[in-house]
């Protein structure tokens, strides 16, 4: 019987180089995706940058860069260390893109109209003179 299978690793973050502890996860995940396609299964093995948060930004400042220069660079480095390793993704990609931009909406939207989403006020720490809300490591 033929199976259809997703895979997918830890998605790495897209502020810093690839390191052996993560290269240990992806060469099994790809060492078990090369198996089942073997044995004659549809197996899909997928991956992204995670190309969100606090760190990103402050590794961009930092560089005196953007986040989206830091994220293209990185995502560069990443698929060359992948590549030398040959862990072989189907498809390498980045959360920062804009299928991930409409299906977040989507299924924002979706929940909204359902009632599942809450509003509610909360208190933030602001930051004037960046023009920022502050992320919790910034307080």
């Amino acid at each position: 019987m033929k199976r259809k299978i997703l895979v997918t690793s830890a998605l790495p973050y897209a502020n810093g180089s690839i390191h052996l502890g993560h290269l240990v996860e992806y060469i099994q995940t790809d060492i078990w995706v090369r198996f089942q396609k073997m044995q004659g299964h549809e197996c899909h093995y997928v991956c992204a940058d995670d190309t969100h948060g606090t760190p990103i930004m402050l590794r961009a400042q930092a560089e005196g860069i953007t986040p989206e220069a830091l994220i293209e660079r990185v995502w560069h480095e990443h698929k060359a260390d992948f590549d030398g390793f040959h862990v072989d993704f189907d498809n390498y990609y980045s959360t920062n893109s804009p299928e991930t931009r409409y299906y977040a909406d989507d299924i924002y939207l979706k929940l909204k109209k359902a009632g599942l989403i809450e509003v509610r006020s909360v208190e933030q720490y602001y930051e004037p003179v960046k023009e920022m809300f502050l992320p919790d490591r910034f307080i």
